[in-house]
Parts: C-alpha cells; sequence; structure tokens
C-alpha cells in the first residue's frame, strides 16, 4: 500500500503504543503476555487502515485480534483508529504488529492461532514476482506452522487473477477448500462479514469479490 509519509509518524505511533506489540519476540511464548484474557487469537496480515481489525474486535468480544502490516505509516493509521475506537472495545482484545510476515513463524509461537485473514493482499500481478504473494506456497508454509490443528485460512480478494492463482496454490499445498466463491457479498456468509475499506470501495462500484475459507491437512 503506497501513502504518503506521516508527519510525526514516530511520535503518533508512540502515542498508541499501549495497542503495539513492539517486541514481537515475546509471543514465542504465546500471546498470554499480550492479553490479559485467554481467548482464541486471530490474526490479519495486512491490515492496511485497520477497519476490519477494528470491527472484528468489536464484533467478536470473545476473540482476541492481531492485526500485522508492514508499512509503519499505514499502521499509524489503524492504530489511530483502533485508539479512537477504544471504548467500542471494552474487552481490550486488539493488537497491532508493524512488521513482514516472513518474520511471523521464528517469532510467534507454533499452532496458536485459530484464523488468519488475507484481506485484499498486493497482488503481485507480474509473473516474476509470483513468490511475493502471501498466498505463495512458502508463505503457506509459515501459516501452516503458527496455525493449530482446526485453524482456518480466510481469503478476500477483488483480483481474480490472484484469487485463482491462490486456488491453485491451495490446492497443491494439499489444504483442503471447505469454502469458497467469487461473489462474497451474495452468498449467506456475508451476514457475518466485515468489510475492509477497499473492499467498501470497490463493492460500492458494483466490483465482485472472491473469498475462500481453507484449512491445512496432515
Amino acid at each position: 500500500m503506497r501513502m504518503r509519509k506521516k508527519k510525526h509518524g514516530a511520535e503518533r505511533i508512540a502515542a498508541c503504543s499501549e495497542l503495539l506489540i513492539e517486541n514481537i519476540e515475546v509471543l514465542k511464548e504465546g500471546f498470554g503476555e499480550v492479553f490479559s484474557t485467554d481467548r482464541p487469537v486471530h490474526m490479519e496480515i495486512g491490515c492496511g487502515k485497520g477497519n476490519f481489525a477494528c470491527g472484528m474486535a468489536e464484533k467478536y468480544p470473545d476473540v482476541n485480534f492481531v492485526a500485522v502490516e508492514k508499512v509503519a505509516d499505514v499502521c499509524c493509521v489503524a492504530l489511530e483508529k483502533a485508539r479512537a475506537r477504544s471504548e467500542e472495545r471494552p474487552d481490550d482484545n486488539l493488537r497491532f504488529i508493524i512488521g513482514d510476515a516472513k518474520n511471523l513463524a521464528e517469532n510467534v509461537k507454533p499452532h496458536s492461532l485459530d484464523c488468519i485473514y488475507l484481506n485484499f493482499s498486493d497482488p503481485w500481478p507480474k509473473a516474476g514476482h509470483a513468490k511475493r504473494r502471501l498466498t505463495y506456497r512458502s508463505f503457506l508454509e509459515i501459516y501452516k506452522n503458527l496455525l493449530n490443528e482446526d485453524g482456518i485460512l480466510k481469503l478476500k480478494t477483488d483480483n481474480v487473477g490472484l484469487f485463482d492463482f491462490s486456488l491453485e496454490e491451495f490446492e497443491a499445498f494439499g489444504m483442503k477448500i471447505i469454502w469458497h466463491t467469487r461473489d462474497l457479498h451474495s452468498e449467506p456468509q456475508n451476514a457475518d462479514n466485515v468489510m475492509t475499506e477497499y473492499e467498501k470501495n470497490f463493492s460500492d462500484k458494483g466490483q465482485s469479490i472472491c473469498s475462500a475459507w481453507v484449512k491445512f491437512e496432515d
């Protein structure tokens, strides 16, 4: 996600430090030091401006949510949004990580997540950039290590090319596709859907959203 550099970004992020996991290595022992209440943990990788993460944390107070964003200036917006909406989360169940998804496997306790969300990830459309896509098999290996036995990976994208690529990668990796659609907003599953900023923009323009829920097989 491209964004103009935020003025006083570091100071603004520091002002939201109570929501930020600054030392990701504490997660090697699990999420006990991050959340005061032991609940299922869901993670969004590539949270953008935070609309989905905030909405999910508010809608599901019985789940702890961790939102990961690689670009600090983007996460700054998400952190400020979450802080402004903190009264909507009386259970204090949302935290953020500024970092690369590639580093999660070595810093997060294995099999400690119940769900991973990939929402409108960069499609990296050039063939030579396939390894950068968050549904490429090397990333799937990371997710497999992070999710517990019953954990689910949930994908949403407006990009048909990325969606087709992802389905092929899931199959090649031996994953089980529980459910998928090329028009999420016309499906019963949409009743519990929380939209991202991108999703709302695409939906307002009449664009269909692709989605898939998958599990790793032994």
